[in-house]
């Protein structure tokens, strides 16, 4: 249980020897006034009626979290900075205490360095530890390179983006908006205007589920366009993605099509993902966004409940999926989202209310729902989530 307890203290052991070899007033005042420390703790009570499998069955339950996320940057030239983020959460609730193997979902790191931390657990709540972002960071010129967990964003959509080989993202996932972070070396070199070459790199504890892509980007008739193509997990991946104006709305699509290595019985397995979205701003600040993507793979077979786990050759629940969102601001300090989603050959859909409110300067409230409804699975049609959110920014 105790396993990581040496990263944080590692790191802490580091500052305390900086510090104390500085010299007083000078060197010592310099450090702290390079470092910066921002975040925000959450209260969020969730709601869940859904039908899970047996012997759990179709059921409702009832879970608090309280998260603590801290974002830590040193500076420590002009050029090299460091970054530690971090999420410390407690659940404690229903789900907690009746789902099995809650806590093993939550207590798990995909990176190279398990760097997973489950503080304390009990029959009802647990605590747990997990730095998302903890990278060295070198910019100078045209050049920028990061080493260490960091997020290797690729994606130029809003909605789905088949482009990030490397952390892709859960939409379901109501209470993370910073998203994952990969193990990686990334490297990028600046042309010009809209120009660049970027090579990333994620090894991973068997190595043939790493992730390394090179990635070309250029401007082009007014549109940003990128190039990719590299191994990811046993497959060849090679994809491109754009991002211009369409007669005033914004046009963004991405596409990647992925190829075993390997044959099996002398045939070589392969599939696409594209999704190609349009979006615009009406003159009274509502913001449309309609997508259509199509998953080769399939779809996912199952939904688990709050821990869904995609990948970019397989980033839906189903084979075709549309989406149209709608953001607008029904007040100065109150703005509201509806999501809406179709999964056409599942007969199924999903809403997603939301409502956020800028309460005070630093503190938001927040009302979301997530309806799946319709379709012959259960779990697709009968699951409903909704939460509440309390969260200070510091």
């Amino acid at each position: 249980m105790y396993r990581n307890t040496w990263i944080p203290t590692l790191v802490s052991l580091l500052a305390c020897c900086l510090v104390s070899m500085a010299e007083p007033g000078t060197v010592r005042a310099q450090l702290v006034e390079n470092l910066q420390a921002r975040g925000y703790v959450q209260f969020t009570p969730v709601h869940v009626s859904a039908a899970l499998p047996e012997p759990l069955g179709k059921g409702s339950w009832m879970e608090y979290r309280l998260q603590k996320r801290l974002n830590l940057r040193w500076d420590a030239t002009p050029d090299l900075a460091f970054h530690w983020q971090m999420r410390t959460r407690l659940f404690a609730g229903d789900l907690v205490r009746d789902i099995p193997g809650y806590a093993d979902g939550i207590d798990s790191d995909a990176g190279l360095v398990n760097l997973s931390w489950m503080i304390q657990t009990q029959d009802s709540w647990l605590l747990h530890y997990i730095p998302d972002r903890l990278y060295g960071e070198w910019d100078h010129g045209d050049w920028n390179v990061r080493l260490g967990r960091q997020r290797v964003n690729w994606g130029v959509n809003l909605i789905t983006n088949p482009n990030d080989l490397f952390n892709i993202y859960s939409f379901y996932d109501f209470d993370y908006p910073e998203r994952p972070g990969s193990d990686a070396l990334r490297i990028q070199r600046f042309f010009g205007f809209g120009s660049r070459l970027e090579l990333a790199a994620s090894p991973a504890r068997d190595l043939e589920n790493s992730v390394a892509a090179v990635l070309y980007a250029f401007n082009a008739g007014g549109y940003d366009v990128q190039l990719i193509g590299g191994y990811y997990r046993e497959r060849m991946a090679t994809g491109v993605g754009w991002a211009g104006d369409l007669g005033g709305a914004g046009f963004k699509g991405e596409l990647m099509h992925f190829a075993d290595l390997e044959t099996t019985d002398g045939n070589r397995s392969a599939g696409t993902v594209a999704a190609v979205s349009v979006d615009y701003m009406f003159p009274n600040r509502l913001f449309l966004v309609a997508e259509a993507m199509y998953n080769r793979g399939g779809g996912q077979d199952g939904f688990v409940l709050l821990a869904d786990r995609f990948t970019p050759d397989n980033p839906s629940l189903s084979r075709w999926q549309f989406t149209t969102q709608a953001s607008y601001p029904l007040h100065e300090l109150l703005d509201g989202t509806l999501t809406a989603m179709v999964y056409p050959d599942k007969e199924a859909f999903f809403l997603s209310p939301a409502l956020t409110w800028s309460a005070l300067t630093n503190l938001d409230v927040q009302l979301l729902g997530q309806f799946f409804l319709g379709g012959t699975d259960p779990v697709l049609s009968d699951t409903r989530v909704v939460t509440a959110s309390l969260t200070y920014h510091f």
